[in-house]
């Protein structure tokens, strides 16, 4: 199997181009799946799938060392309406590769697969495991969640998604709310009841002004936002008993979900209940042999205000790939060639160092 740079390159950009043609929307990836599966089997290294997930142990892999997971998403979006350009085509113009996937996260994925193809066969200090992981974009518990149990003990990660290579090293955890303002029916003509609307503006006034104290050095603050209210009503002329409104909360890695939830409670009248505490803050120490590695690659560092499949992992990891985070989820995606070219050759001198 040929581990030359330029094959590499050239073999990665192929296959995602093919990977842009075949529809992969989130819980929908069996296609792109088998797609990744074939790849490998065609480079004789065996893989495993669980679910829509694939994953790829290096060939000297020991047990007795530890082990580096190399993890991007191959699920996508739904493509945005504004779309000039078939998002299932992969065309290469002014050397940008446009299509659905290209910068969120193909571009990521199929340069972490290069770069485990560079040292499947090599002797190195650390296990190398690559996983194509499904349901990223939804937060799925059928992605990297479903795929852990079935992978060796995992040490750190490098997490593939476009941060123009350079190292978000923290993220911001999401906590939806789902809060519930009780009061008393009654017929809006005799004022009668209680109204929940306005118990519920008081809630959600506090959440407007409310500010969490601790400021963290790579994330600022941590920020909630009231972005959904209703009632049961659809008579105009009935006082509502129940004022029901969404909360989304981004936590920085000061503040355990927890803490936040004791702060809110002890605030306000309303029902508070968290949809899920899965998808927790994260950060990798600025002394971990990645981020000492990236560092001495003339990397930057930054919190990422992105929540991503590393809020999932119970290990360090370091996000970070080629294509920029603002293209994500717009119309006409691209990511350009050059990138995946030098992310792939980042990638392989990063783990250099380490390994």
């Amino acid at each position: 199997m040929s581990n030359d740079l330029h094959t590499l390159q050239t073999e990665a950009i192929s296959l995602l181009k093919e990977l842009i043609a075949t529809p992969s929307f989130s819980k929908e990836e069996e296609q792109t799946a088998a797609i990744i599966g074939k790849f490998l089997a065609v480079k004789q290294i065996a893989a495993t799938r669980v679910g829509n997930n694939v994953f790829a142990l290096n060939k000297q892999f020991d047990e007795k060392k530890p082990t580096i997971l190399l993890n991007s998403h191959h699920d996508t979006v739904k493509p945005n309406p504004q779309y000039t350009k078939d998002p299932f085509s992969p065309i290469v113009e002014d050397e940008k590769l446009y299509g659905l996937g290209s910068n969120d996260a193909g571009g990521c994925l199929v340069s972490l697969l290069a770069t485990f193809l560079y040292f499947y066969d090599k002797t190195t200090a650390y296990n190398i495991i690559f996983a194509a992981t499904a349901e990223e974009e939804i937060s799925g518990t059928g992605g990297i969640e479903y795929t852990l149990p079935y992978l060796p003990k995992i040490d750190c990660a490098i997490v593939g998604e476009p941060t123009l290579m350079q190292m978000a090293v923290a993220e911001r955890g999401l906590m939806v709310l789902d809060c519930i303002s009780f009061g008393k029916a009654g017929h809006a003509a005799r004022e009668e009841g209680e109204n929940s609307i306005y118990k519920a503006f008081k809630d959600i006034e506090w959440f407007r002004n409310y500010k969490l104290p601790k400021i963290s050095d790579l994330l600022g603050p941590s920020k909630m936002s009231v972005t959904v209210i209703e009632t049961e009503n659809k008579a105009h002329n009935m006082i509502p008993s129940q004022c029901k409104f969404v909360v989304d909360t981004r936590i920085n890695e000061l503040y355990s979900f927890e803490e936040v939830l004791d702060i809110i409670k002890s605030n306000v009248d309303c029902d508070v209940k968290p949809r899920s505490m899965r998808l927790r803050s994260t950060s990798i120490a600025l002394d971990h042999p990645l981020v000492k590695a990236g560092l001495d690659l003339n990397r930057t560092y930054y919190g990422s205000p992105t929540t991503s499949d590393k809020a999932l992992m119970p290990f360090p990891s370091l996000k970070m790939g080629p294509g920029d985070s603002a293209r994500s989820h717009t119309a006409d995606e691209y990511i350009y060639v050059s990138e995946i070219k030098e992310g792939i050759e980042l990638y392989i001198q990063l783990l250099n160092q380490v390994l």
